[in-house]
């Protein structure tokens, strides 16, 4: 017969290595956090503000900058309106319907993750460049759609199409038909039941793809690079703007901007988790 001692002695140790063993855990999970994203923001922010905050302030003001930033925010706000109205209904479309193809679909909605931002400019390029298949026919017209804005709203909206689709199907799918056919049975019509049934389902998971679509819009590099032509005051936007500003030695340009759009990502972010973690915390205590 086993001496309860032992066995309690024994529960301990065990214990104590289940809390050392996750201890070590979050350790490792923290450091390598720190190491990919806290230490190089922490030595951007310190690079930036190295000699004071006027250099950051008048960097941000110059004429170049402030063009760049407003385009930068016209397309977000554009290519993010966009992505929500049709995302959603991609969405709708994915869990609701069915129709042929529809796997192959549902994979190559991920495209724009798998394939690299310069490999989707290109693509525009081809597609509506001054020699492409269909820009030859568009200039003719007078519209120009490479090395405008029109080619960097398609190419911005290209990059971010996943996320509210990607968003928006789980929590779609997890909530059901059920409440939906309910609504339709006490004669809400589709409109109705979409405004309000499912709509306040899905907002969080809606919300959050858009949250995405604007933080990556506003970081978005490689497709722009290809199709705007970088010119400056008109199709240069913040990112190209910082990368011309590394390429003229002009680092406090680069790093001031950096550190703005870094920042308005990360508040975002931070406040999107901030007021879900709110509102349900209100609507619980009601």
């Amino acid at each position: 017969m086993v001496d309860p001692s032992i066995e309690r002695i024994e529960a301990r140790r065990g214990r104590r290595r289940g809390h050392a063993g996750r201890w070590l855990l979050t350790g490792a999970v923290l450091a390598w956090f720190a190491m990919l994203v806290l230490v190089p923001t922490l030595a951007l922010v310190r690079a930036t503000f190295a000699t004071g905050f006027a250099p950051f302030a008048a960097a941000i003001a110059s004429p170049d900058a402030q063009r760049a930033f407003g385009l930068t925010l016209w397309i977000t706000a554009l290519a993010t309106v966009v992505n929500t109205v049709f995302g959603l209904a991609f969405a709708i479309v994915l869990v609701r319907h069915k129709f042929w193809g529809k796997t192959l679909v549902d994979g190559l909605v991920d495209l724009p993750f798998a394939v690299s931002p310069i490999i989707a400019g290109l693509m525009l390029v081809i597609l509506f460049g001054p020699q492409g298949w269909l820009g030859t026919w568009l200039e003719r017209t007078g519209l120009r759609v490479v090395y405008s804005w029109p080619g960097m709203l398609l190419a911005t909206t290209f990059v971010t199409l996943p996320f509210v689709v990607r968003e928006v199907v789980p929590v779609l799918r997890e909530f059901g038909v059920d409440q939906e056919e309910v609504a339709y049975t006490l004669g809400a019509g589709r409109w109705r039941t979409f405004c309000r049934v499912t709509l306040p389902s899905i907002r969080w998971g809606l919300a959050y793809g858009v949250t995405l679509t604007v933080a990556r819009s506003l970081g978005e590099f490689g497709a722009l690079l290809v199709v705007s032509g970088n010119i400056l005051g008109r199709t240069q936007t913040a990112t190209l703007y910082i990368h011309d500003s590394i390429e003229s030695f002009n680092n406090e340009g680069a790093y001031a901007a950096s550190v703005l759009l870094a920042g308005v990502s990360f508040v975002l972010l931070i406040g999107m988790e901030t007021l879900r973690k709110r509102v349900e915390a209100h609507e619980q205590s009601d």
